[in-house]
């Protein structure tokens, strides 16, 4: 891999980004919320290389997209930067952005969940439809992902699409993203007349926000080009943990939340509080 000399301090993200009552009421009615612009041009000329950089070395997957299944194909996948890189770490733990999560769930301090690259590589498959939260042992609703390209993405790269209302609707069963989750959500989708919010174009900067139960996917990446991304998930501060009633909350529990078991308050070591009003 080419060396990017990237300066270890880096901008601060500390300024706010002022959202308007609006655009808080349509997250908390819609579930998502698309704002553009969260960060600037120099941030992402700053941030944008010193992430690849990160998640290309500590990315583990080499095979070729023909011999993985439909999670395999949909994206490249590495969890918790911001543990193995300083730099990464002043972009995940950034005020901005936390305060911003925390204003949308309407709650005063906001954690770290963890954060995770998600690389959609040139041709790769579609992400089924899911809720995130059916991976994530922690009893509370409030709980959002940020979700921003590193460089601009085009409608046919596979940006986020959401079905809007459906986090009303909480915990819809143990359907893991998969082939079945496609089809089991298709249907309900239809069955409950929900709108759809289609994927648009984003400049690298914008960022999309969902909640924990909202239902979203992405269409294939058809482009030549890697639609490369970085998410970071918040919850709420002073949630307990639940129970672990699927193997994926095992092992959430064990990887995002060390040393704590069910019932403990969820502030573990990997668990910083990065806003607090």
């Amino acid at each position: 891999m080419q060396e990017v000399n990237t300066p270890l301090a880096g901008p601060e993200l500390a300024e706010d980004y002022a959202l308007t009552p609006e655009q808080i009421a349509g997250y908390q009615q819609n579930g998502h919320i698309l704002l553009r612009q969260l960060a600037n041009q120099a941030e992402m000329d700053y941030y944008r290389p010193v992430i690849r950089e990160a998640a290309y070395h500590y990315n583990t997957e080499t095979r070729p997209l023909s011999e993985r299944d439909t999670y395999g194909r949909a994206f490249l996948q590495i969890m918790n930067l911001w543990v193995r890189d300083e730099r990464v770490a002043r972009f995940v733990m950034a005020r901005r952005f936390a305060r911003v999560a925390a204003e949308l769930m309407g709650v005063k301090g906001v954690r770290i969940y963890h954060d995770q690259a998600l690389f959609k590589e040139a041709h790769g498959g579609p992400t089924p439809w899911h809720q995130d939260q059916y991976y994530w042992p922690l009893v509370t609703d409030n709980f959002v992902t940020m979700w921003m390209p590193l460089t601009d993405v085009a409608a046919e790269m596979g940006p986020m699409t959401f079905a809007s209302g459906s986090h009303k609707l909480g915990y819809l069963g143990k359907v893991p993203i998969s082939d079945e989750s496609q089809a089991i959500f298709e249907r309900f989708i239809s069955e409950k007349q929900l709108s759809l919010k289609y994927g648009e174009p984003m400049r690298a900067g914008d960022a999309t926000f969902h909640a924990g139960w909202t239902l979203h996917g992405t269409p294939a990446n058809t482009t030549d080009r890697p639609r490369e991304a970085m998410t970071i998930i918040y919850f709420a501060d002073g949630v307990r943990i639940g129970e672990t009633d699927n193997r994926n909350r095992v092992n959430d529990l064990n990887s995002w939340l060390p040393g704590l078991k069910t019932g403990d308050i969820a502030a573990s070591k990997l668990n910083p509080l990065v806003y607090n009003s």
